[in-house]
């Protein structure tokens, strides 16, 4: 069993979302003693939009979820954890479609109404019996929370994630809620995790679609932990449409920009809590660039400085050597000019137009990275593009873990 990480954040009192019903159960998966199956069914007249890895090498899944999200219409998730059945052929197409026809056969409804996730080991086929028995168990499972949620479709994480949001819309209060598992194989390709957003809103499929595109963008697709994108990457929003507001179809609609807020927060919310369930992450590392020649130049930097190894392993030495963010600025592949370059650690500027700063003090640097919460702040000097980036230090305790993952 992993420690806790320590930069965790405790699981938040999230409100209860009308026309959503979860329960958890056991289908033994693995060797071991907990419930990895996750099952949440949807009222009638859920919609639902999703984002899923780039990786070519995806799960069958990933697949199927996109084939169904073009119904636009939701009536079960289905999350198997210990086993991500990806690069497993035929048997492992054959997995999915006998759980989305039990559950279909089970809510009474179209086969493209169901979604279904696993996450673990890669290689290893999804045992159709198990699955099978571990869903009969889930039926008649009693409702639980939503940490349990967040507990049962973990894998190497070490702690539950959830975070919440609420917004007015039309005059009324909706909800919503968000839990993900993730730890390593994170890296920004959309979706790098398994996370799962609830509201209560009414929302149109094609306009939730359109939000959740906008707020991955700027939130999921900017994490990144070990710069491996997983094959099995999925964020799915449901909206139950229980909350009485009007439809919500376009930013001209009444309270949308409000909802449109709430769900980019919850979305940043869970990015952040799964950079700080980082494998071996003892510190949390915010990356701000500014002056690039655009946004995307500016956060493809982000990454580049995010994703070195050099500079993740002297943040969690504590080493001020500041110079390997000019490295990873330089081997980023955009736009940028050495001599415009500036440099500064939390609210201490180390350089400026591409030299270190007359009488630089080390000092306030090197007590910065002793804490938890690490600034970097880079001005490439050229444009006004900026983006923000996130990610962890890396220690011994990654390697610790990726090299037991399957004991």
């Amino acid at each position: 069993m992993l420690s806790p990480s320590p930069l965790l954040i405790p699981f938040p009192e999230m409100p209860e979302i009308a026309g959503v019903t979860k329960r958890v159960a056991k289908a033994h998966y693995k060797e071991w003693d907990r419930c990895d199956l996750t099952y949440i069914e949807l009222d009638e007249g859920t919609s639902v939009a999703g984002v899923t890895t780039r990786n070519i090498c995806c799960s069958s899944e990933v697949e199927l979820c996109r084939d169904n999200l073009t119904g636009g219409s939701a009536r079960a998730l289905v999350v198997n954890a210990g086993n991500s059945n990806a690069f497993t052929g035929y048997r492992g197409r054959e997995a999915v479609e006998a759980i989305t026809r039990q559950v279909a056969a089970h809510i009474g409804c179209a086969e493209n109404e169901i979604f279904v996730s696993s996450t673990g080991v890669i290689g290893v086929p999804l045992p159709k019996d198990k699955a099978e028995t571990g869903l009969r168990s889930a039926f008649e499972a009693p409702i639980c929370s939503w940490q349990d949620v967040a507990d049962t479709i973990g894998t190497t994480d070490t702690f539950a994630k959830g975070a919440k949001a609420s917004a007015i819309v039309d005059g009324k209060r909706v909800e919503i809620v968000g839990v993900i598992k993730g730890s390593g194989m994170i890296a920004p390709d959309m979706a790098t995790m398994l996370g799962y957003i609830f509201t209560d809103a009414s929302v149109e499929p094609a306009f939730l679609q359109q939000l959740l595109s906008e707020a991955n963008g700027s939130t999921f697709n900017c994490i990144t932990v070990d710069s491996d994108t997983s094959t099995s990457d999925t964020i799915l929003a449901f909206a139950t449409s229980k909350a009485g507001n009007s439809r919500l179809t376009s930013f001209d609609d009444a309270g949308a920009d409000a909802f449109a807020a709430a769900l980019h927060d919850v979305c940043r919310q869970l990015a952040h809590l799964v950079v700080r369930d980082g494998e071996g992450a003892q510190k949390f590392i915010e990356i701000n660039v500014t002056g690039a020649v655009s946004d995307d130049s500016a956060r493809r930097i982000g990454l580049a400085i995010a994703n070195s190894p050099l500079v993740k392993t002297a943040i969690a030495g504590e080493d001020a050597n500041w110079g390997r963010v000019v490295m990873a600025v330089g081997k980023a592949g955009e736009p940028a000019d050495r001599d415009k370059l500036s440099i500064s650690f939390g609210v201490t500027q180390v350089a400026h137009n591409g030299l270190p700063i007359d009488g630089y003090d080390e000092t306030p640097v090197a007590a910065h990275l002793k804490g938890q919460e690490i600034s970097i702040g880079v001005d490439i000097g050229l444009g006004s593009g900026c983006a923000t980036v996130w990610t962890c230090d890396l220690t011994h305790g990654y390697i610790s873990i990726n090299a037991d993952y399957r004991s």
